[in-house]
């Protein structure tokens, strides 16, 4: 929630608000005071009360120098007269929310707090409205609206709220602090089992190579004993005389005439080299080239000469999966054969093993089951080659933990339970439903996944992809609050907005959007140069569904209202980064190339 949703609601009688926080925290961008209504800052030593009428600004949280502490909002609250209004905003967390430390000071100056909501700011994350009363006023709901009751029923519906809630509270406290002891417990014993049993693999990786580099120097022995008896054979006279007899024998016209002199020049060789012998080192003879084996050669997607800006993913994945990341990602197949080669040269960002994979028809199926112990331990080499790397080996469960349950003993840096997302291209708009897009996109898209993937392995994180820049040009401070307005109501809220002068976006900054000038930064680029148009908080999200399902370069609409499907031309509201840079006009990006994909401008009521 906007500070100034909070707010509004409970100006009601107020012409003044009165900013406390004596220039600790810029409020004064947050509010967007509608008119009739001033702002007066509290300089040093002005510390007049707060009348009917008057509703004073308090901050407290953590950082004293930032938020203000406690004795500050305790000296305010004194001042307050009956009529006059407060809004406290904390820099605490809602769960965190150190209420109790007030409690008793709101109850002695008999202030009652009227709504308490979260904020969407980064160094403000909660807010609350209180009212200095001498007789208990009606709650209000949680669209803001009072509730209509008088005294006795409004104590009861507070008693009874506050213990209904404390109960609810306590019981999803206690679950936190059961979940928290749980992870760090688990930790602790997966940092406990890989600790003691890291010797041990060591150990064993050490003995097994030790093992694999003797078998190879054996056959390269071996090897080399029968090329030098296949060349002792090919030279020896025994052999040359029989094959001019068999091919004297094969062409007795061309070659029976002939079979004297070869067998004579023979003769004459043998002797000559025999010579050799006995008088010095015979000259060695040149070795034929040894033939090139193109097997040897291995091609993969992730070799590259610049820095790497998509996530990398060595798997052993089902053909599904593979094809579904490799939309989003750099995804490199693993067979039992090739896997720790493939895992050398390509050097993922995490090494995924998916339990589907595992159980199902293809090159891993039985791992972890028993029943293939060469496939457990060529999958125990692919993990231990993972951590030489210094990459993460991650398990995705998607399948029940008993279809492979020798999987689970294998050290996993880390485990993900949960299917492998939905591609939105895969779905069917027209029988999904706009809704159903939504709620895909925003948490059940494969891109949503490889997104948790990325921040386990500490890779590119491929939700970057779905940043939009805004680009508008407020002329005053309406139009400046209502791009604020536009812009911190969208469901897919933008990463930046461009403008060119950043004047009293104060609010769009505190609220973790990058408010800048120049050049915007982001994949994708909104126009809202024309801050009269009404925009739907649904917009972008819409659009960037429309263009994750199309893969489009442009989205918008078009005179016609067509929706879902390839257009020659359209209105852009979402273009790429690089189209927009270009500066083409949009009736010649269909020419060039460019796909241009259209959404209806307004869902039906």
């Amino acid at each position: 929630m906007r500070l100034t949703d909070l707010l509004h609601p409970h100006l009601d009688g107020v012409t003044t608000v009165v900013d406390t926080t004596r220039g600790r925290l810029r409020l004064e961008p947050y509010l967007h005071l509608p008119p009739g209504v001033t702002l007066r800052d509290e300089g040093e030593g002005d510390e007049q009360p707060v009348v009917e009428g008057e509703l004073a600004l308090l901050s407290y949280g953590p950082d004293a120098g930032l938020h203000g502490g406690e004795d500050d909002c305790r000296a305010v609250l004194a001042r307050l007269r009956p009529g006059a209004r407060g809004l406290i905003v904390f820099g605490h967390r809602g769960s965190e929310l150190p209420y109790h430390r007030l409690l008793d000071d709101l109850v002695a100056h008999r202030c009652q707090v009227l709504r308490a909501a979260p904020l969407d700011y980064v160094q403000l994350h909660a807010g609350a409205v209180i009212a200095r009363t001498d007789e208990l006023l009606p709650p209000h709901d949680f669209f803001g609206r009072p509730v209509p009751s008088d005294g006795h029923a409004t104590a009861l519906r507070i008693a009874d709220e506050y213990v209904f809630a404390d109960l609810a509270s306590r019981s999803l406290r206690a679950r936190v602090l059961d979940l928290e002891a749980s992870v760090e417990e688990a930790e602790r014993t997966r940092a406990a089992a890989g600790q003691d049993g890291l010797a041990d693999r060591l150990a064993a990786a050490v003995r097994e190579k030790e093992q694999v580099t003797a078998a190879l120097r054996s056959a390269r022995e071996r090897v080399e004993v029968l090329q030098a008896r296949v060349r002792m054979l090919e030279g020896s006279t025994s052999l040359r005389v029989g094959k001019a007899l068999v091919a004297a024998a094969r062409s007795p016209k061309r070659r029976a005439a002939r079979l004297p002199g070869e067998l004579y020049g023979l003769w004459r060789g043998r002797r000559r080299s025999a010579g050799q012998v006995s008088g010095g080192a015979a000259k060695p003879q040149a070795e034929p080239d040894a033939p090139v084996n193109d097997r040897f050669h291995l091609a993969h997607r992730a070799l590259t000469s610049v820095p790497r800006d998509r996530l990398v993913v060595a798997g052993v994945l089902t053909t599904a999966t593979a094809e579904d990341f490799a939309a989003e990602v750099v995804v490199n197949r693993l067979l039992p054969h090739d896997g720790r080669l493939l895992l050398q040269r390509t050097d993922p960002d995490v090494l995924l093993v998916q339990l589907s994979a595992c159980t199902g028809d293809g090159p891993w199926w039985l791992t972890g089951t028993g029943l293939a112990p060469d496939l457990d331990r060529t999958l125990a080499e692919l993990l231990a080659e993972a951590r030489v790397l210094g990459r993460s080996a991650v398990l995705w469960r998607d399948a029940p933990a008993s279809a492979a349950p020798g999987l689970a003993r294998f050290a996993w840096d880390a485990v993900v339970d949960a299917d492998t997302g939905v591609r939105l291209a895969r779905l069917d708009p027209a029988t999904e439903g706009r809704e159903r897009l939504r709620e895909v996109f925003r948490e059940d898209s494969t891109r949503v996944r490889l997104g948790r993937l990325a921040k386990l392995s500490g890779a590119p994180d491929p939700l970057d992809e779905r940043r939009v820049a805004v680009l508008a040009a407020p002329r005053d401070r309406t139009e400046v609050a209502r791009l604020v307005g536009q812009v911190l109501g969208q469901l897919h809220r933008p990463a930046e907005v461009v403008v060119p002068d950043p004047a009293g976006l104060d609010e769009l900054a505190a609220a973790g959007v990058t408010v800048r000038q120049g050049q915007p930064l982001a994949p994708w680029v909104a126009d809202w140069t024309d801050l009269t148009e009404d925009r739907p908080d649904t917009l972008l999200l819409d659009l960037m569904c429309a263009q994750e399902y199309s893969g489009a370069d442009a989205v918008g609409h078009t005179p016609a209202a067509d929706d879902y499907v390839f257009v020659p031309s359209l209105r852009p509201l979402l273009t790429r980064r690089a189209l927009h840079m270009s500066g083409t006009a949009p009736d010649s990006w269909a020419g060039r190339g460019h796909r241009l994909f259209a959404v209806r401008g307004k869902e039906p009521s």
